[in-house]
Protein backbone atom coordinates (compact mmCIF):
# COMPACT_ATOMS: atom_id res chain seq x y z
CA UNK A 1 0.00 0.00 0.00
CA UNK A 2 1.76 2.99 -1.27
CA UNK A 3 1.50 5.65 2.02
CA UNK A 4 0.08 9.36 1.65
CA UNK A 5 3.19 11.67 2.16
CA UNK A 6 1.68 14.70 4.33
CA UNK A 7 3.01 18.45 4.90
CA UNK A 8 2.54 19.77 8.08
CA UNK A 9 2.16 23.24 8.05
CA UNK A 10 1.72 25.41 11.45
CA UNK A 11 3.31 27.91 12.86
CA UNK A 12 3.26 26.53 16.38
CA UNK A 13 6.01 23.54 17.17
CA UNK A 14 4.08 21.80 19.40
CA UNK A 15 0.86 21.89 17.77
CA UNK A 16 2.89 19.82 14.41
CA UNK A 17 4.29 17.35 17.29
CA UNK A 18 1.32 16.46 18.16
CA UNK A 19 -0.52 16.05 14.36
CA UNK A 20 2.78 14.27 12.87
CA UNK A 21 2.61 12.21 16.30
CA UNK A 22 -1.43 11.53 15.65
CA UNK A 23 -0.73 10.98 11.77
CA UNK A 24 2.03 8.41 12.26
CA UNK A 25 -0.48 6.44 13.97
CA UNK A 26 -2.60 6.11 10.96
CA UNK A 27 -1.83 3.29 8.85
CA UNK A 28 -1.32 4.38 5.27
CA UNK A 29 -0.52 8.21 6.05
CA UNK A 30 3.26 9.37 6.62
CA UNK A 31 4.63 13.04 7.59
CA UNK A 32 7.35 13.91 4.49
CA UNK A 33 7.80 17.38 6.12
CA UNK A 34 6.90 20.45 8.35
CA UNK A 35 6.75 24.06 7.82
CA UNK A 36 5.95 27.37 10.19
CA UNK A 37 4.13 29.47 7.71
CA UNK A 38 2.87 29.36 3.63
CA UNK A 39 6.00 30.75 2.17
CA UNK A 40 7.95 27.68 3.81
CA UNK A 41 5.28 25.31 2.73
CA UNK A 42 6.03 26.44 -0.73
CA UNK A 43 9.74 25.97 -0.59
CA UNK A 44 9.43 22.52 0.86
CA UNK A 45 6.92 21.58 -1.62
CA UNK A 46 9.35 22.62 -4.58
CA UNK A 47 12.29 20.86 -3.02
CA UNK A 48 10.43 17.53 -2.43
CA UNK A 49 9.25 17.68 -6.12
CA UNK A 50 12.85 18.30 -6.99
CA UNK A 51 13.93 15.53 -4.66
CA UNK A 52 11.31 13.09 -6.72
CA UNK A 53 9.27 12.73 -3.54
CA UNK A 54 6.20 14.93 -4.42
CA UNK A 55 3.71 15.48 -1.40
CA UNK A 56 0.02 13.89 -1.39
CA UNK A 57 -1.97 16.26 0.90
CA UNK A 58 -0.94 19.82 2.58
CA UNK A 59 -2.36 20.02 6.07
CA UNK A 60 -2.91 24.25 6.08
CA UNK A 61 -3.65 26.34 8.91
CA UNK A 62 -5.00 29.61 8.53
CA UNK A 63 -3.10 32.04 10.41
CA UNK A 64 0.54 31.98 10.80
CA UNK A 65 1.78 34.79 12.59
CA UNK A 66 3.69 37.22 10.54
CA UNK A 67 4.07 34.73 8.08
CA UNK A 68 2.31 34.14 4.68
CA UNK A 69 -1.04 32.94 6.14
CA UNK A 70 -2.65 29.62 4.93
CA UNK A 71 -5.32 30.85 1.99
CA UNK A 72 -2.41 32.97 0.15
CA UNK A 73 -0.43 29.72 0.72
CA UNK A 74 -3.09 27.69 -0.50
CA UNK A 75 -4.13 29.87 -3.84
CA UNK A 76 -0.17 29.74 -4.48
CA UNK A 77 0.05 26.12 -4.25
CA UNK A 78 -3.24 25.54 -6.25
CA UNK A 79 -1.71 28.21 -9.31
CA UNK A 80 1.24 26.05 -9.56
CA UNK A 81 3.80 28.01 -7.71
CA UNK A 82 5.23 25.29 -6.15
CA UNK A 83 5.06 22.52 -9.23
CA UNK A 84 1.87 21.72 -10.89
CA UNK A 85 -0.29 20.25 -10.49
CA UNK A 86 -0.13 21.28 -6.71
CA UNK A 87 -1.41 18.88 -4.28
CA UNK A 88 -4.80 19.42 -2.58
CA UNK A 89 -4.62 21.59 0.50
CA UNK A 90 -6.32 20.60 3.38
CA UNK A 91 -7.72 23.20 6.08
CA UNK A 92 -6.66 22.25 9.59
CA UNK A 93 -7.82 25.29 11.71
CA UNK A 94 -9.74 26.96 14.97
CA UNK A 95 -11.45 29.30 12.95
CA UNK A 96 -15.03 28.75 11.68
CA UNK A 97 -16.10 31.88 10.45
CA UNK A 98 -17.75 32.54 7.12
CA UNK A 99 -15.25 34.61 5.90
CA UNK A 100 -12.43 32.21 6.97
CA UNK A 101 -14.16 29.09 4.86
CA UNK A 102 -14.96 31.09 2.16
CA UNK A 103 -11.72 32.70 1.57
CA UNK A 104 -10.30 28.64 1.96
CA UNK A 105 -12.64 27.48 -0.57
CA UNK A 106 -12.25 30.40 -2.85
CA UNK A 107 -8.27 29.99 -2.76
CA UNK A 108 -8.59 26.56 -3.83
CA UNK A 109 -8.47 24.41 -0.43
CA UNK A 110 -9.75 20.93 -0.97
CA UNK A 111 -11.10 20.65 2.37
CA UNK A 112 -12.23 22.32 6.25
CA UNK A 113 -11.76 20.92 9.47
CA UNK A 114 -11.04 22.04 12.60
CA UNK A 115 -8.47 21.03 15.44
CA UNK A 116 -10.42 19.76 17.77
CA UNK A 117 -11.95 17.16 15.40
CA UNK A 118 -11.42 13.56 16.70
CA UNK A 119 -8.52 11.90 14.87
CA UNK A 120 -10.14 9.51 12.64
CA UNK A 121 -12.34 12.08 11.47
CA UNK A 122 -9.23 14.24 10.46
CA UNK A 123 -7.90 10.19 9.17
CA UNK A 124 -10.43 10.49 6.66
CA UNK A 125 -10.56 13.79 5.76
CA UNK A 126 -6.72 13.23 4.77
CA UNK A 127 -7.72 10.45 2.85
CA UNK A 128 -10.54 12.42 1.27
CA UNK A 129 -8.24 14.95 -0.14
CA UNK A 130 -5.91 12.43 -1.08
CA UNK A 131 -8.35 10.84 -3.08
CA UNK A 132 -9.54 14.21 -5.05
CA UNK A 133 -12.72 14.44 -2.72
CA UNK A 134 -14.13 17.30 -0.78
CA UNK A 135 -13.35 16.69 2.87
CA UNK A 136 -15.56 19.17 5.55
CA UNK A 137 -16.24 19.32 9.02
CA UNK A 138 -20.04 18.93 9.84
CA UNK A 139 -20.15 22.32 11.45
CA UNK A 140 -18.84 23.72 8.04
CA UNK A 141 -20.63 21.60 6.13
CA UNK A 142 -23.90 22.55 7.78
CA UNK A 143 -22.43 26.11 7.91
CA UNK A 144 -22.05 25.84 3.64
CA UNK A 145 -25.28 24.82 3.96
CA UNK A 146 -26.98 27.19 6.15
CA UNK A 147 -26.09 29.66 4.08
CA UNK A 148 -27.70 28.09 0.75
CA UNK A 149 -30.81 27.53 2.93
CA UNK A 150 -31.76 30.51 4.90
CA UNK A 151 -34.39 32.43 3.56
CA UNK A 152 -32.58 35.59 4.15
CA UNK A 153 -29.89 36.92 1.52
CA UNK A 154 -26.51 35.35 2.65
CA UNK A 155 -24.07 38.26 2.40
CA UNK A 156 -21.56 37.52 -0.85
CA UNK A 157 -17.94 36.90 -0.41
CA UNK A 158 -16.93 40.90 -1.30
CA UNK A 159 -19.78 41.86 1.63
CA UNK A 160 -17.69 39.45 4.13
CA UNK A 161 -14.66 40.94 3.01
CA UNK A 162 -15.78 44.25 3.65
CA UNK A 163 -17.46 43.49 7.10
CA UNK A 164 -14.00 41.80 8.25
CA UNK A 165 -11.87 45.54 7.30
CA UNK A 166 -14.56 47.84 8.74
CA UNK A 167 -14.37 45.30 12.36
CA UNK A 168 -10.64 46.16 12.27
CA UNK A 169 -11.83 49.66 12.27
CA UNK A 170 -10.74 51.16 8.84
CA UNK A 171 -13.11 53.90 7.35
CA UNK A 172 -14.55 54.03 3.92
CA UNK A 173 -11.68 55.64 2.49
CA UNK A 174 -9.19 52.99 3.76
CA UNK A 175 -11.63 50.18 2.95
CA UNK A 176 -12.12 51.57 -0.62
CA UNK A 177 -8.28 51.85 -0.98
CA UNK A 178 -7.72 47.84 0.38
CA UNK A 179 -10.03 46.44 -2.29
CA UNK A 180 -9.51 48.80 -4.98
CA UNK A 181 -12.85 50.18 -5.31
CA UNK A 182 -14.61 53.64 -5.08
CA UNK A 183 -15.47 54.98 -1.71
CA UNK A 184 -19.27 55.06 -3.52
CA UNK A 185 -18.77 51.30 -3.98
CA UNK A 186 -17.91 50.72 -0.53
CA UNK A 187 -21.33 52.68 0.38
CA UNK A 188 -23.23 51.01 -1.87
CA UNK A 189 -22.10 47.62 -0.70
CA UNK A 190 -22.81 49.03 3.31
CA UNK A 191 -26.14 49.20 2.52
CA UNK A 192 -26.58 45.91 1.25
CA UNK A 193 -25.04 44.85 4.15
CA UNK A 194 -26.93 46.68 6.31
CA UNK A 195 -30.10 45.52 5.19
CA UNK A 196 -29.34 42.19 4.72
CA UNK A 197 -28.44 42.22 8.72
CA UNK A 198 -31.16 44.41 9.20
CA UNK A 199 -29.11 46.95 10.89
CA UNK A 200 -28.86 50.82 10.44
CA UNK A 201 -25.06 51.15 11.32
CA UNK A 202 -21.81 50.37 11.19
CA UNK A 203 -20.89 48.86 14.69
CA UNK A 204 -24.53 47.19 14.81
CA UNK A 205 -23.20 45.43 11.57
CA UNK A 206 -20.46 44.27 12.95
CA UNK A 207 -21.76 43.07 16.17
CA UNK A 208 -24.73 40.88 14.71
CA UNK A 209 -21.53 39.26 11.86
CA UNK A 210 -19.89 38.58 14.83
CA UNK A 211 -22.81 37.11 16.86
CA UNK A 212 -23.42 34.80 13.39
CA UNK A 213 -19.82 33.66 13.14
CA UNK A 214 -20.17 35.73 9.68
CA UNK A 215 -17.04 37.01 10.68
CA UNK A 216 -14.53 36.41 13.79
CA UNK A 217 -15.13 37.81 16.76
CA UNK A 218 -13.21 40.50 17.90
Amino acid sequence: MNQIRVLLVDDHPVVRAGLRAMLTDFEGITVAAEAADGAAALAALARLRTLGEPVDVVLMDLQMGAGMDGVTATGRIKAGEAGTPGPPVLILTTFDSDADILAAVEAGASGYMLKDAPPDQIRQAVLAAAAGQTALAPEVAARLLGRIRKPEPALSAREIQLLELLATGLGNRAIARQLFISEATVKTHLVHIYGKLGVDNRTAAIAVAAQRRIIRRG
